[in-house]
């Protein structure tokens, strides 16, 4: 049986580790060497590497999807994508969906693997037909979690949903590393039994159960994992990509990949690894293995931001107070699972309540739009007092939210006027505002200086 391996260091081990920090230039040369490898596909874009480009390493997206694709034309690249939340932390139309999907293909995504935060599957309807309809591979996820109203049977209901709408593979993510080896065993065996796409299991080693996890899926039948390069794996990130190769490879699975090749790949990482721990960009608390997570659930991405997030504000004292008031905020909310956005918007409340001394003394507008169910169908019930306090006597939405908003791509082409370049501006100016408008003013300033500065020395 052959074992297929997803690579996560240009999305998810940087984004779990040093919250997404990671330059083109710094990977830039190893480019070549990870289409190379024999993986089954890179992630590379999507999630909060959208973001970050934008607001902290002034770069393009798009222009660093279009330079990944161009160096590594042998490798199939792959987005995540929120569903009808994008990359973002809201819902938006539909026709900003389709044209988000239509240019991340065309710019050169081969698979989106498409993920509601709530497994509600009317939020990944419209993302998941226009992938097919650009001819790329749409992976239905399953946003996996612990609570009294998530079991098998939920989850291969929700995967035959998936696969009668289209979906060419079923992924199990579990963002906080809490699938037990049996578990995972169990659903994955669960899921080959129930669905014929093949099945992908994401997972983290926050808890030290990853590596173990991976190993019980692989047995089950998992037809492909994701894994980090060594020097960017354990901690909030993934399991190793050589250890997992080295151990599967022992027990007789084939698994594609060039030993050789990974070596220098890693090698190529470890001087970038030294830097970011000397400056503090990686701490260490994110490496160690946390086994509190399998009661507060916690996805690396979202640990990293927290500890982040105290520590600015000097209250990293208070982070075991958060972590605690986690889970209770969640029960509050109808038990969603902890991944992009709910994953921030669970711990942005935890933590206010935390700091205030007084549970949703202050609570954000994302929670009071959640609770209004713009976000999708809560998985569980709401808290009544908790709905109550927030939302007053209005009632929550029976309807798609999505359902509700009028087309937005032509208004905001509108807006943003000629400082948009093309549609993939257009798209960066929906999802993220100040930072695109930010963005696009350097970029005509630095355009600008380099104009002066090539007369200056024709003169």
């Amino acid at each position: 049986m052959k074992v297929q391996f997803t690579e996560t260091i240009l999305r998810d081990a940087n984004q779990s580790l040093i919250a997404t920090r990671m330059p083109f230039k710094e990977f830039e040369e190893i480019l070549p060497e990870l289409d190379k490898a024999g993986y089954y596909s890179l992630e590379c874009w999507g999630g909060a590497t959208f973001d970050s480009c934008l607001r902290y390493l002034s770069e393009d997206p798009w222009e660093r999807l279009r330079k990944i694709k161009a160096a590594c034309p042998n490798t199939k690249l792959q987005m995540l994508l929120r569903g009808q939340n994008l990359l973002g932390y809201k819902h938006y139309p539909d026709d900003v969906v389709r044209m988000f999907v239509k240019k991340s293909v065309e710019n050169g995504i081969d698979i989106i693997r498409i993920f509601d935060a709530l497994n509600d599957i009317r939020n990944i309807e419209v993302a998941v037909d226009e992938t097919l309809k650009n001819g790329a591979i749409a992976s239905g996820t399953i946003c996996y979690t612990l609570s009294p109203i998530h079991d098998l049977e939920s989850y291969v209901k929700l995967a035959k949903e998936m696969e009668k709408m289209g979906v060419q593979s079923i992924c199990v993510k579990d963002m906080a590393g809490i699938m037990g080896p049996q578990d995972g065993y169990d659903l994955v065996k669960a899921l080959k039994e129930n669905v014929k796409v093949p099945v992908i299991v994401h997972t983290h080693s926050t808890t030290g159960l990853g590596p173990l996890t991976l190993q019980k899926v692989v047995e089950a039948g998992a037809d492909v994992i994701d894994t980090a390069i060594s020097c960017f794996s354990g901690g909030t990130a993934q399991p190793a990509t050589e250890t997992m190769a080295y151990a599967l490879k022992q027990q007789g699975y084939e698994v594609g990949l060039d030993m050789d090749v990974l070596k220098k790949i890693n090698d190529f990482f470890k001087p970038y690894r030294e830097e970011t721990l000397k400056s503090g960009l990686l701490n260490p608390v994110v490496l160690a293995t946390s086994t509190d997570a399998l009661n507060y659930q916690i996805p690396g991405g979202m640990l990293s931001n927290l500890v982040a997030q105290l520590t600015a504000q000097n209250k990293l004292d208070k982070l075991d107070e958060v972590l605690a008031e986690t889970p209770r905020v969640r029960e509050d909310l109808g038990y969603p699972p902890l991944v992009t956005p709910m994953s921030q918007m669970v711990g942005v409340q935890a933590t206010a309540n935390v700091l205030a001394g007084e549970r949703y003394k202050n609570v954000s507008k994302e929670i009071k739009n959640y609770v209004k169910g713009e976000y999708g169908k809560a998985p569980g019930k709401i808290n009544k007092d908790v709905q109550k306090l927030i939302l007053g006597d209005e009632e929550p939405l029976k309807i798609r939210f999505a359902d509700t908003l009028e087309p937005g791509f032509e208004k905001a082409k509108a807006e943003i006027g000629d400082k948009a370049r093309s549609d993939e501006d257009v798209l960066s100016y929906i999802a993220f505002p100040a930072q695109a408008e930010a963005f696009f003013d350097k970029r005509q300033q630095k355009e600008e200086n380099t104009v002066k500065y090539s007369i200056r020395r024709v003169d």
